[in-house]
């Protein structure tokens, strides 16, 4: 019989690696953190924060799951570059929606969401210490990527005076030459800003004389208003041989628990993501993937009725917060609304003062980069009916 010992008390001293302390608290987790601790107070929250879809996922979408539920052959592991039906469907999609060819074999990727792709993207391409250019104010899963694989980040500063470009011309010849990745994202988190198509030719161009490759986060393509229709970087000749292009069908559909997605592109960029996948994770489960055609095929006619209620709210808030004196640019795309904070405050104050005093969660501009301050970012999923409280909380608090 094996002598069984006391346990010590003292345990395993456990040493996080350096790379953690080079992130900031995740946003969203800390948002999280103090709407717990205000519904706990018995806070009725009205919450703009975190940018998830409030309109349920359709009804033809959630019956092609539960068939696909049943299916045994979905029971068991995927392939990591996903059905090949799906990688089809995507390619379907992008050329019906943009006029892009892909070949779904080698230029399309599944996705276990927008996210994943991101974060696992630079491990595909960045040696230690090579530079990461990337916009500011940000997703921040660009920033944490870079840091995972011990990259150098250099932030491209996102101005009003700019429409939130960045300006590619303003970036040093020493860091441009010694970058290897560009992320892009438009339409634009948190900014809501659009991108014309001469924006992604220069890009491209710079690309091209760089020898960087670029990531185009085209995840808010299909949220878009009066008219406004998004465009894709590879619409550029000459996109695909120089970065590839994320979309997530998160945002379009209401699917972001569903957790899928697609990259799309220049073939080795593909190849390489794909083999860090085939080691980190084991792909998206394919029964989700054979929703996801269902959703694809009918793309167009969801994105026009969840356009629709988004502008309505968009319009709603707008007129409301200009009615209280806070000037505010309608976007063209996107869900969200970059707001500049009153006089007096800073991005985190107004947002701390909204939820003690307001009940309203939305998210500072701080928390996506050092050029998010002086805003907030809103987020158009709660209804007409609680946008309008919002606006009306806010105008008693006398700003």
């Amino acid at each position: 019989m094996i002598e069984q010992h006391p346990q010590s008390a003292s345990g395993v001293e456990v040493t996080l690696s350096k790379r953690l302390s080079l992130l900031p608290p995740y946003l969203f987790v800390e948002i999280d953190r103090k709407k717990r601790e205000a519904q706990a107070r018995g806070v009725d929250l009205i919450n703009l924060g975190i940018g998830d879809p409030d309109i349920p996922t359709p009804p033809s979408i959630v019956e092609a799951l539960k068939v696909a539920a049943e299916k045994p052959v979905n029971h068991r592991y995927p392939e990591t570059e996903g059905l090949p039906a799906f990688r089809q469907a995507c390619a379907r999609w992008y050329r019906n929606r943009f006029g892009v060819i892909l070949d779904s074999d080698k230029e399309v990727l599944t996705l276990i969401g927008a996210k994943e792709g991101i974060g696992h993207l630079p491990l595909a391409l960045i040696e230690p210490g090579e530079v990461v250019l990337m916009p500011d104010p940000a997703y921040p899963v660009y920033y944490s990527g870079t840091v995972f694989a011990c990259g150098e980040p250099y932030f491209m500063p996102l101005l009003k005076e700019n429409g939130f470009l960045p300006d590619l011309k303003a970036i040093p010849q020493d860091v441009a030459r010694r970058a290897k990745l560009m992320f892009i994202n438009y339409p634009n988190n948190p900014t809501g800003a659009v991108a014309p198509l001469e924006f992604y030719q220069d890009v491209v161009e710079f690309a091209q004389q760089h020898n960087i490759v670029v990531c185009s986060d085209n995840t808010y393509s299909e949220i878009r208003f009066d008219g406004y229709r998004p465009v894709s970087m590879l619409q550029v000749p000459g996109a695909k041989e120089v970065g590839i292009e994320i979309h997530s069908l998160s945002k379009t559909f209401s699917m972001t628990g569903w957790r899928i997605g697609c990259a799309v592109g220049h073939p080795k960029v593909v190849e390489g993501l794909c083999a860090i996948k085939s080691n980190l994770d084991s792909g998206a489960f394919q029964a989700v993937q054979e929703a996801g055609i269902t959703a694809l095929e009918h793309a167009e006619e969801v994105a026009t009725a969840h356009s629709a209620v988004y502008q309505e709210r968009r319009d709603v808030l707008i007129e409301a917060l200009r009615g209280i004196g806070i000037e505010v640019e309608p976007p063209k795309a996107s869900f969200y609304v970059w707001a500049p904070v009153p006089k007096g405050h800073t991005s985190a104050s107004f947002v701390d003062m909204l939820l003690d005093k307001a009940g309203i969660v939305c998210t500072p501009g701080r928390g996506f980069g050092v050029y998010g301050e002086g805003y907030v970012r809103i987020a158009l999923t709660a209804d007409v009916s609680r946008l309008r409280e919002a606006a009306d909380r806010i105008a008693r608090l006398r700003l």
